[in-house]
């Protein structure tokens, strides 16, 4: 079970110049309200999770890597510099440079190189995962090829690089992102996590859960999340662990 958090905040609006009141004020809830509350939760349920920042959100927000790190138990990975779309900025050089500042700046907040990478928007462009790769990554959780963890092969080769897929149906995004949040009830998203969840439980396999602090650090929401994450607690053999753990276990399970 690796819980994984996209504190995107209010730089998918930066990033497109957009500065509207509604966008901004909304993404920057995830810094000041949602990740506060996501956390409280983890605390109460004492189970770990994979942070995935963007370097402008870290930069911001200074305050969100120490009250992180400070629970001794979540791991924090690159998304980016302003979750540039890399696609659609094709540009080999510039994707290598804000690469390596994002790794830079978050080096320096948390005190050691992260391992885990997870591309903005989920979006690579051709030179991503070469790039991925070069910089040691000891994963990456951008793409949906299976249910469970694989490896990565770039150009028909083994690249070494441990995928941890992801998948939209398990992404709080696409449920609360849309009609302003408005809709689907957490009840009902809460359906399709457990459905997911009970046959992942059933084939002892992998479970990656994507959400993000402005969308469900939400009160109602952070309720519904304590209450999955009692769920799955309930069933006898269930790991969670951070996305590095998961990783670094599967490799070495291949050796």
């Amino acid at each position: 079970m690796a819980l994984s958090f996209d504190v995107d905040n209010a730089t998918v609006p930066l990033s497109r110049g957009d500065l509207g009141s509604e966008v901004i004020s909304r993404g920057q809830y995830g810094a000041i309200d949602g990740l506060p509350r996501i956390l409280r939760v983890l605390d109460k349920q004492n189970v770990p999770a994979s942070f995935f920042i963007p370097a402008v959100s870290a930069a911001l927000n200074p305050e969100m890597i120490p009250s992180i790190l400070s629970r001794k138990r979540h791991e924090i990975g690159v998304h980016g510099w302003i979750h540039e779309h890399l696609g659609a900025l094709n540009d080999e050089a510039e994707e290598q440079r804000l690469l390596r500042a994002s790794i830079d700046l978050l080096t320096k907040a948390i005190g050691r190189r992260p391992v885990g990478y997870r591309a903005p928007s989920w979006a690579m462009s051709r030179y991503t995962m070469k790039q991925v790769k070069e910089a040691g990554f000891l994963y990456d959780s951008s793409l949906m090829a299976s249910d469970d963890a694989y490896e990565v092969t770039i150009d028909g080769r083994p690249s070494g690089v441990v995928e941890l897929p992801i998948e939209r149906i398990l992404d709080d995004a696409p449920y609360f992102g849309a009609a302003n949040g408005s809709l689907p009830s957490p009840e009902l998203v809460d359906q399709i996590y457990r459905a997911e969840f009970d046959l992942a439980y059933q084939e002892g396999g992998l479970y990656v859960l994507t959400m993000h602090p402005h969308y469900t650090g939400h009160r109602s929401r952070a309720q519904w999340l304590d209450k999955l994450i009692a769920y799955m607690k309930s069933k006898p053999g269930v790991w969670f662990a951070t996305h590095e753990q998961v990783a670094a276990y599967v490799k070495k399970a291949a050796e």
